[in-house]
């Protein structure tokens, strides 16, 4: 999309927004309850951040690793959950790193579903990034990702965030298809939150912690708006696909 990023080991912007968002209870439930039915058995989250999904697959005790690329999220998730008796390991992974396979040698083929939520577009090659996931997932694993929706809603926010792109379900569909996948189902995630990133990318370049938790406030009315809309619309879109061989 004509986007030039350099990436910073130190991500302000990014680590401010997750954050707000961690204070976010009822959207966080949200997330997971909509992802959570398609990942089973041994699962690795890409992308952790500072846990904001991960807690609730560990309260769940559900078996699950985590992974980020930067040290100080690396860090977060250490602090907060080392020596949960479910969680299989904290590693270190970029999905676009040119020796992936021999730093990740240990994780390769090891997982059953592997998920990335809003990762994929912070990543100006995502079909090597997607193509990486599944090295990392077992024949006839589970790939979840989750990134925003619609170009056309492509705002500062996105710009401060270092988004590359926004995609439709046909656009993320082609994309891990190309990867060697086989897509499940897809499908658009919360719809409310169009007008509320529309807004925002107008008044403000960050997620605020008051934003948010005005948000979370209408988490119930989000729900049954998706149910309405039949999940046709949304700020984001998930893509279930599996690994074929």
């Amino acid at each position: 999309m004509g986007h030039d990023f350099k990436f910073k080991e130190l991500d302000a912007e990014g680590l401010e927004t997750l954050l707000a968002i961690s204070k976010a209870n009822r959207f966080n439930k949200w997330m997971f309850d909509t992802i959570q039915p398609y990942l089973k058995g041994n699962t690795l989250e890409i992308g952790s951040g500072i846990g904001n999904i991960s807690h609730y697959f560990l309260k769940g005790n559900h078996s699950i690793a985590l992974s980020d690329l930067r040290e100080n999220y690396l860090g977060f998730l250490q602090k907060e959950f080392r020596g949960h008796p479910t969680l299989k390991g904290i590693y270190n992974i970029d999905l676009i790193d040119k020796d992936f396979d021999q730093k990740q040698n240990a994780q390769l083929n090891t997982f059953d579903s592997v998920f990335a939520l809003n990762v994929i577009e912070h990543v100006q090659d995502d079909a090597l990034a997607l193509s990486n996931c599944k090295k990392l997932l077992k024949p006839g694993g589970t790939l979840l990702i989750l990134v925003p929706a619609f170009q056309q809603l492509y705002n500062s926010l996105d710009r401060e965030l270092f988004h590359f792109r926004r995609y439709t379900s046909t656009t993320l569909e082609e994309k891990i298809k190309q990867s060697g996948f086989t897509v499940s189902k897809s499908f658009y995630f919360n719809a409310l939150g169009i007008p509320a990133w529309f807004w925002g990318g107008l008044v403000s370049k960050t997620i605020s912690s008051t934003q948010m938790n005005a948000y979370n406030n209408l988490v119930p009315l989000a729900r049954l708006y998706d149910r309405i809309v039949f999940n046709k619309l949304g700020l984001s879109v998930v893509c279930v696909a599996k690994n074929i061989v």
